[in-house]
């Protein structure tokens, strides 16, 4: 019941941020950024600094890199997951558009397999992982 809540809040935010984003950033005239808030990722995501690491990971060494380093978050009462750190795969999961980050890469908020269940947690991905929900 608790992550039900928490994933309907988390998924909430993330689409006011996302409109609140998108006004923001539609006059600018750098990269073309999703017009959407609900998206399916498929590949790889996880906490800024892992996801960086991840990223610059020679490419024979990702699938290592993917299970050595998997995503772990610390889970309040609440059920608000935070101090992530690793990655995880994401095979069509469904996902809300929360920020533009560069280029390349963009935050989301996606539920992810814990240690202590499902949660909704922000992960940063590659924009080109991203598809809009049609």
């Amino acid at each position: 019941m608790k992550s039900s809540i928490a994933l309907t809040l988390a998924a909430l935010v993330a689409a006011a941020a996302c409109v609140g984003a998108q006004a923001q950033t539609s006059t600018s005239a750098s990269t073309p950024k999703l017009q959407c808030a609900i998206g399916y990722v498929t590949g790889v995501g996880g906490a800024a600094q892992s996801f960086r690491e991840y990223l610059a990971t020679p490419d024979r060494d990702k699938y290592r890199y993917i299970a050595d380093n998997p995503i772990q978050c610390k889970v309040s009462d609440e059920g608000r997951a935070s101090g992530c750190t690793g990655v995880t795969n994401l095979r069509r999961e469904e996902v809300s558009v929360y920020d533009d980050i560069d280029e390349t890469t963009m935050a989301v908020v996606a539920r992810v397999e814990l240690e202590h269940g499902t949660y909704p947690v922000i992960i940063q991905v590659r924009r080109q992982d991203v598809k809009c929900e049609q």
